[in-house]
């Protein structure tokens, strides 16, 4: 491939990872143009944290001399996200917006957009390898395990991912940096985004309150004992233990408590005592679908392993298609289970694909 001629649009986020992997896509030889992209519209008085980051993408590119576009998805994230995100606390489940922003935004709105325009790639500072087979991509777990982002990636396919690349694959995070600072940049510091995907870091409770009507309820012990109050039952996950404000209670152990069932039609929820208590604990899910990156399995019994939360350790698993719904059994029980969340599927270290939590058992 002649890279000179070939022309990539770089996802410019503002932060040290885009940054260097559109330094080190035009050290290669590729023409790089930069893209903000524009997803969330902040409300007067409200603190914009876009603007101070794209204000640090165009000092970027700047100084690599690359030009930078900006784009505005803003209607694309609130229908295809962010609604979808808020129907699924209303429902009592956690989503991850971080997966429907991947899915949505960054390789279908972001990538129809830079095809639109002429590129022949995009690219993005993920922490992630796409691997050929026979001219086919496959999606890897990155070189930094620890930094690995496929997680958040499974429900890309694999049409998209041939139009992709990630130049950050087989880097660790300390030498992004360290390449960041050698080339003068001042994004070499800046500390990674947190939050909800292109809106920030935000008070869950203040922010999630703005758009579904959040009413205070019980808090009860497996006892079903009246331990508490909680703020709203869609606020709290299975397996969460901050922002519970119960302790020092009479006749209790002095063991932190742990979120283990909710009932969002009644708004209650459940706790239980120690890190290690069953009720936490689960030896299987289901998932009604499962978005598989490229061929479907056949629906025989599937040995991989299943990765509950980004981070959480994958242990080996069986997935079995049964009455029109995939039943996860997992080799060892797995602390914290989170309808709503997404069991994500591994095999000699590539990323399956996954499916949305429905149930644990």
């Amino acid at each position: 491939m002649n890279k000179t001629n070939k022309k990539v649009i770089v996802g410019m986020s503002g932060g040290v990872d885009s940054s260097v992997s559109a330094y080190l896509l035009k050290q290669k030889g590729y023409e790089v143009i930069g893209l903000f992209m524009q997803n969330w519209q902040s409300e007067p008085g409200e603190e914009c944290t876009s603007e101070i980051d794209f204000k640090d993408a165009s000092d970027v590119c700047d100084k690599l001399e690359i030009p930078l576009h900006k784009a505005n998805f803003s209607d694309d994230y609130w229908n295809k996200v962010f609604e979808e995100f808020l129907n699924e606390h209303k429902a009592g489940r956690t989503p991850n917006p971080d997966i429907l922003c991947n899915r949505e935004i960054k390789f279908k709105s972001f990538l129809n957009y830079a095809i639109s325009i002429g590129a022949d790639y995009i690219a993005t500072g993920h922490y992630a390898s796409l691997k050929y087979n026979n001219g086919r991509p496959y999606l890897h777990r990155a070189k930094d395990k620890d930094k690995d982002q496929t997680y958040f990636l499974h429900e890309v396919k694999e049409s998209e991912f041939i139009k992709c690349i990630f130049p950050l694959e087989n880097l660790l995070k300390n030498e992004v940096r360290q390449i960041a600072e050698e080339i003068g940049l001042d994004v070499s510091t800046k500390k990674d985004s947190v939050g909800i995907c292109f809106v920030g870091e935000k008070n869950m409770k203040d922010f999630l309150g703005r758009f579904i009507k959040l009413t205070k309820g019980p808090i009860y012990d497996h006892n079903n004992d009246l331990i508490g109050e909680h703020n709203g039952a869609t606020l709290y996950t299975i397996g969460q233990r901050q922002g519970l404000q119960v302790g020092g209670i009479k006749g209790k152990d002095d063991l932190p408590w742990y979120v283990y069932k909710k009932d969002i039609n009644k708004n209650e929820i459940y706790v239980c005592q120690g890190v290690d208590n069953r009720l936490l604990f689960s030896s299987g899910l289901e998932c009604n679908t499962i978005s598989w990156i490229n061929d479907e399995p056949c629906k025989n019994e599937i040995d991989c392993l299943v990765q509950i939360r980004h981070q959480h350790k994958p242990i080996n698993c069986k997935i079995i298609y049964k009455e029109n719904k995939y039943i996860i059994d997992f080799e060892n029980t797995i602390r914290g289970v989170a309808p709503g969340q997404s069991a994500v599927f591994y095999k000699d270290n590539i990323c399956l694909g996954g499916g949305v939590i429905s149930k644990a058992f």
